[in-house]
């Protein structure tokens, strides 16, 4: 019989450092094209991971070398993210740039957390 041998979780409340804010976008008043952002939907805290080194070439390949994750607690109900939704991430060398949200799909090794997946709005 195998011994018990505890594994921490990879993800702990104390990582998520980083304020993130999601919103909707809004059609730009007036006749030019575009889009502004509107009122914040949903205010956390996140843990951010940009692309991993391991997967830069495919990364490279697949033009999505700007692709961050994030990892934040489950909202449960209260607000779900969609690929409809942006995002702005308040760190150091992220503040002026946008990001569109992707992909999100809960942390299968800690269902307190979900990942998601955004690319910067160019």
């Amino acid at each position: 019989m195998q011994p018990f041998k505890y594994k921490p979780p990879k993800v702990k409340t104390g990582d998520l450092r980083t304020p993130v804010s999601f919103f909707e976008p809004q059609p730009k008043e007036g006749p030019e094209p575009g889009e502004m952002a509107s009122r914040i939907l949903y205010e956390a805290m996140a843990m951010v991971d940009t692309v991993w080194m391991k997967d830069i070439e495919v990364a490279k390949a697949n033009g999505t070398l700007s692709d961050i994750t994030l990892t934040i607690r489950d909202p449960k109900s209260t607000f779900v993210p969609t690929d409809k939704h942006y995002l702005s991430i308040d760190a150091e060398g992220f503040r002026d740039k946008r990001y569109n949200v992707k992909h999100v799909q809960p942390d299968l090794q800690n269902r307190q957390f979900i990942k998601v997946i955004a690319s910067v709005v160019t």
